[in-house]
């Protein structure tokens, strides 16, 4: 319909709507930690992970279950190159496995109670799979070598899927959400998008990803040094960087923090791929980054990079670069304990107990 917004219109109505964290609420219960039965500050990071909640959801007692669970799939047209371990219908068939409830992320999502919706936002082979949503933008992206991987309207376009995403779980009654992502060669384009974002040299951002050998490294190094040459892509536009060098799922991630944000829901962030997204989701709106909370440090060299970017501590630290949203989700019971200890733990007064030399 004519009446119907853009995909930049509906873009700038979602940035439009996202509102600093209250730090008040968080200040009223930094001092409501310290009438709880311990001494101040001895939960250390979880009261500071209170903190944050209580400050995104502008509530003492924050509910953060059950949590909302998308993974966004799509191809890239970069893999061409031979920058991964796996061909590319591999994305394909790892999406039939999230749909089979075989992969990692629907293990680890069945132990904190959440389902995983998985969304093809640009797989390259056509799918058949009734559990999958269908928002396919195209079938993959271009080649960033050769051209623009999409055009900025496809990029809206499936900012607007990570979008439509997160509002399903927030109708459907998710307290908070994890995003995880599938598509062979993701970590070129995201090495590639923060050195362009960051500046830093290439190198230091790319590691093995699926797991290449140091010749194939070395070549990764050279294809993303490449793109970069022939993209000219400019480090102060995000949209033009995601949409010059990115992916259709990191698209879709970048507007799934920026609804969770929209919402005030706390977004808990994966690893490398994510962390690229969640920067381009700070880089359109500052005031996303007070929505994240970082799950755990991968071993890509570029997340590194990336935390740094936006000043951030992860949770964990396992050795892990899997993706799928699978460190995010092992960090979830941190975040519903932090939730746990502002709804149950005893005050001093309600116990019993002197204050006093505590």
């Amino acid at each position: 319909m004519d009446n119907e917004p853009t995909a930049e219109q509906r873009l700038q109505s979602l940035l439009a709507r996202i509102r600093a964290v209250d730090n008040a609420e968080g200040e009223r219960t930094r001092a409501y930690l310290d009438t709880l039965t311990k001494p101040p500050g001895s939960l250390g990071r979880l009261e500071t992970l209170a903190i944050q909640l209580s400050a995104i959801t502008g509530q003492r007692t924050p509910l953060v279950s059950p949590p909302g669970v998308a993974v966004f799939a799509a191809d890239h047209g970069v893999a061409d190159e031979g920058v991964s371990a796996f061909p590319q219908e591999v994305t394909a068939q790892m999406v039939a496995n999230f749909a089979q409830g075989g992969a990692a992320i629907n293990v680890f999502a069945r132990q904190i109670g959440a389902q995983v919706d998985v969304v093809d936002v640009g797989v390259a082979s056509p799918l058949a799979l009734p559990s999958v949503v269908d928002a396919k933008v195209r079938a993959g992206t271009a080649n960033m070598v050769r051209e623009d991987a999409m055009s900025q309207g496809e990029a809206q376009r499936a900012i607007g899927v990570g979008a439509d995403t997160v509002e399903r779980l927030a109708g459907q009654g998710a307290k908070s959400v994890i995003v995880g992502e599938m598509g062979i060669a993701n970590t070129t384009a995201s090495s590639a998008m923060l050195a362009a974002l960051t500046q830093v040299p290439v190198a230091t951002v790319v590691g093995a990803g699926t797991g290449i050998s140091s010749a194939q490294q070395a070549h990764k190094v050279a294809v993303i040094e490449q793109a970069l040459r022939a993209r000219q892509a400019h480090a102060d536009d995000p949209l033009d960087v995601l949409s010059k060098l990115g992916g259709l799922e990191m698209a879709a991630m970048t507007g799934a923090y920026l609804a969770a944000a929209a919402h005030r829901l706390p977004a808990i962030v994966d690893g490398f791929i994510a962390t690229v997204a969640a920067l381009t989701a700070c880089r359109l709106c500052p005031e996303a980054r007070g929505y994240l909370i970082f799950g755990h440090r991968s071993e890509e060299p570029g997340h590194a990079t990336a935390l740094a970017a936006l000043d951030a501590e992860p949770l964990l630290a396992l050795g892990m670069r899997l993706g799928e949203g699978s460190g995010a989700a092992l960090a979830f019971p941190l975040i519903q304990a932090a939730a746990s200890m502002l709804s149950d733990m005893a005050t001093f007064d309600k116990a019993g107990v002197s204050s006093s030399g505590v």
